[in-house]
């Protein structure tokens, strides 16, 4: 008989436990798989085999966006990997081609990886949920039960759940040191730029501290040297096929602020600071209506956020770019981390994470300590008491308590 099969998560709480990214944490998925009849409410289900695995799927279309598409433009790619391992919930006993089953409930536990795994694909931690617009580029995870009735007949049921990584919150220390990068032209000029950090969200501000100097060896020369306009903007490059012999790059500025300045480079140099905001996405359209989120995927304020997947990669970068007269013009940039949460959402999840890391510090990954499986056979007395029925005089029931 058919089966129905559904995945539920832990009373009150999501499938995903902990925060993929933050080893402190084990990230992972808990369930438990529900087995019952689908047709006829007593009608036993005949089993052989059960797994589930947590699947990753990738697409992109680079030709999305284009107004025109050629023959010669790259076609949509799909891949899909297994997150972690799958693992094995039920098998017949030896001897049996298949069990008649009334009701099956079988707890598991994947965890997710969350290390940088260097060359090995399966151990590096997973990038998060996301859809970029027209589906240019799209990941999204399911958990699949696989079910076995028989020798031949085998059914895969999909469940979506989103995935988001928390490792680039802008709250974290090591985001939160200055970084800074010089450039210098035609050996008169040096563009040396500094931020106070390196994590944004979305309308998170963003500062940026310049400071123009002139070549001490060629002092005359530089001093010459008129500074007439200063812009820093906001890039985001996507980069399709990272890793295949033909990668494509598409870069988009976002935000873009110029300073006019019109003065001669002085001799203790020149200083600034530039400010602009991140942008945010308007999610709500044009009557004002916040759309339906999809259930692989969360809601993002963003377009998009840092990320390396195995089809494409998501980078941004801080350009600064000095105007200059008597000297060729300095474009610098310097990668930043874009985070998919703004600095106060970043401050919230703090205190989760915190407490997440003290639930993870009593979990083992070799015995997890799953509850016990609760499997009813078709022969067991008072087993049709678990669906809810009971046999009165021959006939089927309601059973009520």
């Amino acid at each position: 008989m058919s089966a129905f099969v559904r995945v539920s998560g832990p009373p009150n709480s999501n499938f995903l436990v902990g925060y993929p990214g933050i080893s402190a944490t084990l990230p992972r998925i808990e369930g438990r798989v529900e087995i019952r009849p689908a047709a006829g409410v007593t009608a036993p289900v005949t089993v052989s085999l059960v797994t589930v695995s947590l699947q990753r799927r990738e697409c992109i279309n680079p030709t999305a966006d284009s107004l025109l598409r050629s023959s010669l433009s790259s076609p949509k790619k799909e891949i899909t990997d297994i997150v972690g391992k799958e693992m094995l919930l039920y098998r017949t006993p030896q001897g049996r081609e298949s069990e008649s089953i009334l009701c099956m409930d079988l707890p598991f536990v994947i965890f997710i990886p969350y290390g940088r795994g260097g060359e090995e694909i399966a151990k590096r931690t997973p990038p998060p949920s996301l859809q970029l617009d027209k589906r240019q580029a799209e990941t999204y995870y399911e958990i699949v039960v696989t079910l076995q009735q028989g020798p031949q007949e085998q059914r895969k049921f999909p469940f979506a759940v989103p995935i988001q990584r928390y490792d680039t919150l802008s709250t974290f220390g090591m985001y939160n040191r200055p970084e800074s990068a010089e450039r210098v032209t035609d050996h008169l000029v040096t563009l040396g730029i500094s931020l106070p950090r390196w994590s944004y969200g979305p309308l998170d501000p963003v500062s940026v501290y310049i400071k123009l100097s002139p070549n001490p060896d060629w002092l005359s020369k530089s001093k010459k040297v008129t500074i007439q306009a200063i812009t820093v903007g906001i890039d985001e490059e996507i980069t399709y096929n990272p890793e295949g012999d033909d990668p494509k790059r598409h870069t988009k500025q976002l935000a873009r602020h110029q300073q006019s300045v019109g003065v001669k480079m002085p001799e203790a140099g020149y200083f600034t600071n530039l400010g602009l905001v991140f942008p945010a996405r308007e999610l709500r359209d044009s009557e004002g209506i916040l759309p339906r989120s999809k259930k692989e995927f969360p809601l993002y304020p963003v377009a998009g956020f840092t990320t390396t997947a195995t089809l494409y990669k998501i980078e941004y970068f801080i350009t600064v770019k000095a105007k200059l007269s008597s000297a060729r013009d300095i474009l610098l940039r310097q990668p930043i981390v874009v985070c998919p949460f703004d600095h106060a959402q970043c401050k919230e999840e703090m205190e989760g994470i915190e407490l997440a890391a003290r639930d993870a510090a009593h979990v083992s990954q070799d015995n997890p300590m799953l509850p016990a499986c609760t499997i009813i056979r078709a022969n067991d007395p008072a087993g049709m008491r678990t669906l809810g029925y009971t046999m009165v005089g021959g006939h089927r029931k309601l059973l009520i308590e």
